[in-house]
């Protein structure tokens, strides 16, 4: 992975946080994505969430797993601790990060590849045990890093670049979250700041595994008629004389503004349409049962439902559902963490 550091130079008169901080200073390295991936406006929107909040960069552990959302944590937060898991492994390592230090803000930053194919078994045992994180889930259907295969995402019947046909019923990362017990689902698409920066600023409070699935539309690889989560491949190169067919012509991303309660018909580069509808003031997210409802009824009508799906104002973290020691491991003194061969003998003891 090539890391481009960002120019430190910056306009003096910055608006600073209550920590004193610009916007800048939340920034990473330059990214290496596709110049218009979706992926970077979601890292944007970190940024403003992060900056608006006023977080300690040096308290928030950013962590991911493979993938090109797996990327994006080095564009963001480089005052933060990270760690770059493999593939689909991203909650195990969080979870034991976590159980080690629970006094950090944990963000993690996935894919639908890293989320709902390998990585499902660990995905759904972070949301029962409520590790305290906010979990992002870049979703755009494909698998970009190894040439856009279907993830477990994408709609059945969308095309894949080849002209393959999804066969399958996805795995709808928000639905499966509000079946499986998260206690704070939202979805949100990456061109809509105004809706996800409120959203992330919400997930990072919460106390409980929080998941927030967002459309980001791939520019390389779902770009084609037919698709329903991307934007279209540059297809005048493909009978090009020298073989262009990693080219990506730079786009522009796609960002929209609309109401609650309203519908909007997202057209994207390829003519394909995707129908964004916004939650309205009426509906009660605290509701289970009647969110996953109303969710699945809007996905039957072709709807993308964009908001916070669901919350538990009650939820309680894996340290209080374990009883655990409050304090993180790294601060419990050895002699207690491993108390010797005479206590582990009391127990055994005590188990005959």
């Amino acid at each position: 992975m090539t890391y481009i550091p960002k120019p430190k130079i910056h306009h003096p008169d910055l608006p600073k946080n209550a920590l004193g901080l610009t916007n800048r200073d939340y920034e990473g390295v330059l990214s290496t994505l596709c110049a218009g991936c979706g992926h970077d406006s979601v890292t944007a929107a970190i940024i403003q969430a992060c900056w608006e909040l006023a977080i300690s960069p040096h308290r928030v552990a950013k962590m991911s797993g493979i993938g090109c959302s797996s990327k994006t944590p080095a564009y963001f937060l480089s005052a933060s601790h990270g760690f770059n898991s493999v593939h689909g492994r991203m909650p195990s390592v969080a979870t034991g990060a976590y159980c080690a230090a629970n006094d950090l803000t944990y963000l993690g930053v996935s894919g639908d590849g890293d989320t709902a194919s390998i990585g499902l078994g660990q995905f759904a045992h972070a949301i029962r045990r409520q590790v305290r994180m906010l979990y992002i889930c870049e979703n755009n259907g494909v698998y970009g890093l190894t040439k856009g295969q279907f993830s477990a995402t994408a709609d059945k019947t969308s095309k894949s670049k080849k002209g393959d046909i999804a066969a399958f019923d996805p795995i709808d990362p928000a639905l499966f979250a509000i079946q499986m017990g998260a206690t704070f689902v939202a979805k949100s698409f990456s061109g809509d700041k105004e809706q996800l920066v409120p959203l992330i600023k919400a997930g990072l409070n919460h106390h409980g595994f929080a998941l927030i699935d967002v459309v980001s539309p791939c520019v390389t690889f779902n770009n084609h008629d037919g698709s329903t989560k991307s934007y279209k491949y540059t297809r005048e190169h493909e009978d090009a004389a020298i073989d262009l067919v990693d080219f990506i012509l730079p786009r522009q991303e796609i960002s929209i503004r609309y109401e609650e309660g309203e519908t909007e018909d997202v057209t994207m580069h390829d003519g394909s349409v995707m129908k964004l509808r916004k939650i309205d003031k009426s509906y009660n997210p605290y509701d289970r049962i009647a969110a996953a409802e109303y969710y699945q009824r809007r996905r039957e009508k072709g709807e993308v439902l964009t908001g916070l799906l669901y919350l538990d104002n009650e939820a309680a973290d894996y340290h209080t559902r374990a009883n655990t020691d409050p304090r993180p491991l790294r601060d419990i003194p050895f002699s207690e963490l491993c108390p010797g061969a005479g206590a582990l003998a009391k127990i055994n003891d005590g188990a005959r």
